[in-house]
């Protein structure tokens, strides 16, 4: 997948490294919102940074580990999604996103999700899809909630977010979850 149509508002693309300067104005404008659930903004304080990070997933996408992809909405981009901790053997893969603040709460994750949770069960053919939020994240979790997902248990203190520990909650849909709400 190098290109996915979500609907006719939202397409994910793999990221590229012409997408670097984009990508780090978008979070450097976006950096004391996203500051409040993402542990790695502090390594990322140039467009060299973006381009090293795009350069290592391209490399991750090649050896089909993991997949990460910048979200456009509307022709514009907007945050990424990626799927991530992929087990062949296992048939499973976690998804991971972040939008920035000013697109938030038009359903872009939440179809996103969706959309790429279809293509996780179709194409690449696993049985079970992953997703962790902060406990607190209630946006976040609202998403995982819509699509579907169960709640499995919480992590707890598993990352560190600059100054204190935040536990996740784990949820999760499985192909047979999936086929029932169809």
């Amino acid at each position: 997948m190098v290109q996915h149509y979500v609907d006719n508002e939202i397409e994910l693309r793999l990221l590229e490294i012409e997408n670097a300067y984009d990508l780090f104005r978008l979070i450097d404008i976006n950096r004391y919102y996203l500051k409040q659930w993402l542990p790695w903004l502090d390594n990322v304080r140039c467009v060299e940074d973006i381009a090293n990070y795009i350069q290592s997933a391209i490399e991750r996408y090649a050896r089909e580990e993991s997949l990460q992809m910048g979200i456009w909405y509307k022709n514009k981009l907007c945050g990424i999604i990626s799927i991530h901790d992929i087990s062949w053997s296992n048939q499973h893969a976690s998804i991971g996103y972040w939008i920035s603040e000013e697109y938030q709460g038009r359903g872009i994750i939440t179809r996103s999700c969706r959309s790429l949770i279809d293509y996780i069960f179709t194409n690449m053919n696993f049985n079970r899809v992953e997703i962790r939020c902060a406990e607190f994240n209630a946006s976040s979790r609202a998403v995982v909630e819509r699509v579907g997902m169960v709640q499995e248990g919480t992590l707890r203190d598993v990352e560190w977010l600059y100054d204190h520990y935040v536990s996740h909650v784990v949820y999760s849909i499985v192909r047979r979850d999936r086929l029932n709400m169809q």
